[in-house]
């Protein structure tokens, strides 16, 4: 049977019946509201939430971009009413016992879940390829709804990993960004003798420095336009930095690899031109991975794939499968989280934090909402 509210309570994890959470009304349409805390099923579970982290995803969503709208050509990602928010850490107060074994889970076990809720059914689903489920339904965009808000609902298809109640909030709760990098370093397939090149040194990029270093290549080369956001990705494992604002990042890259260019490049910036620099950098028969979200169409030219280079081209998307080693390496106290970790915000300055990740002058990195901070 389910733990009650008044069960909750005696074991010191009370819930109030209404909690606030942000709800999505439509493109730059976002408004904090007094909502019924939810009710967990008895296979779901009620998590307090402790932090969400604002991603450069719900940034573009809030703008209103295509591929989270929809348009004829692209399902729509954000649905309207529902809490956005996918990078997130709480506690367990409450939950049937059902949820409970499901998960292997206890009351009061700190956890983060992965972005995606998979169907369990769909083709990818059933061999093994959960994270591209076809249904997609993911946390804060599509059909459940996110951690920008007191508490959340845990359902049965949710994957859950367990976290140390030793982490900052916000240090844990970027599990879920380092898994993505970590997932795209996988893709990058790095051997021994690499060299390496990440675009981007926000909070993706620096996880797939960090991620890239652990494979041990040859050399580790950051590419972005912040010199201060360049000297963190020395702290996470860069060998060489590159500031494309003031330096030709593809003569350097070749003039270090005796003309012939890069063995691998991950673009982790989100921006259109990182694609050609990339393309261009990267030596004959090299790799390419792309994870980034972009906010309109990128055009390349094509033969440099082909006849030119032979490149291979991969994408990804989310972490699968690397969430142990993210929770792992920001355990180990390897990574300068708390300069990761810039900026945190009480839940009714949740447009402070989107607007701060908008800014891309600013010297944030990873900007994040903690719910049950002070207002």
């Amino acid at each position: 049977m389910s733990t009650t509210y008044a069960e909750a309570t005696e074991t010191g994890t009370g819930v109030p019946p209404v909690m606030q959470a942000v709800i999505c009304h439509g493109p730059e349409n976002y408004t904090l509201e007094e909502v019924a805390t939810p009710v967990p099923a008895e296979d779901e579970l009620l998590m307090k939430v402790e932090a969400v982290g604002v991603c450069a995803s719900d940034l573009k969503c809030y703008h209103g971009a295509a591929k989270f709208w929809g348009d004829e050509n692209r399902p729509a990602w954000a649905q309207k009413e529902v809490t956005p928010g996918h990078e997130f850490v709480g506690t367990i107060v409450s939950g049937g016992e059902a949820g409970l074994a499901r998960h292997g889970l206890k009351l009061g076990d700190r956890i983060a879940c992965e972005q995606i809720v998979p169907c369990g059914e769909c083709r990818y689903c059933q061999r093994g390829q959960y994270w591209m489920c076809g249904p997609h339904d993911m946390f804060g965009f599509r059909n459940y709804n996110g951690a920008m808000a007191e508490y959340l609902v845990v359902p049965p298809n949710a994957r859950t990993h367990k976290v140390s109640k030793d982490l900052a909030p916000q240090h844990a709760a970027f599990a879920e960004p380092l898994s993505c990098s970590l997932h795209a370093v996988e893709r990058a397939d790095i051997q021994f003798n690499d060299v390496v090149v990440v675009a981007g040194c926000g909070p993706i990029g620096l996880g797939m420095i960090a991620g890239a270093k652990a494979k041990s290549p040859l050399t580790v080369v950051a590419l972005d336009m912040s010199d201060d956001k360049l000297a963190l990705a020395r702290k996470c494992g860069a060998d060489v930095v590159i500031n494309v604002g003031r330096e030709d990042a593809v003569q350097l890259v070749k003039d270090m690899t005796d003309g012939y260019g890069a063995d691998v490049y991950i673009e982790g910036t989100g921006h259109p031109s990182a694609v050609a620099q990339g393309l261009n950098l990267l030596r004959k028969l090299g790799t390419y991975v792309e994870y980034s979200v972009f906010g309109s169409d990128v055009s390349v030219d094509w033969s440099i794939i082909s006849d030119d280079k032979e490149l291979d081209v991969r994408g990804a998307h989310l972490g699968p499968h690397c969430w142990p080693a993210a929770i792992k390496m920001i355990e180990s106290g390897i990574l300068p989280m708390d300069e990761i970790c810039t900026n945190q915000f009480p839940l009714d300055r949740f447009q402070d934090a989107l607007d701060l990740v908008g800014d891309t002058a600013g010297a944030s990195v990873k900007v994040s909402i903690l719910p049950g901070s002070a207002r």
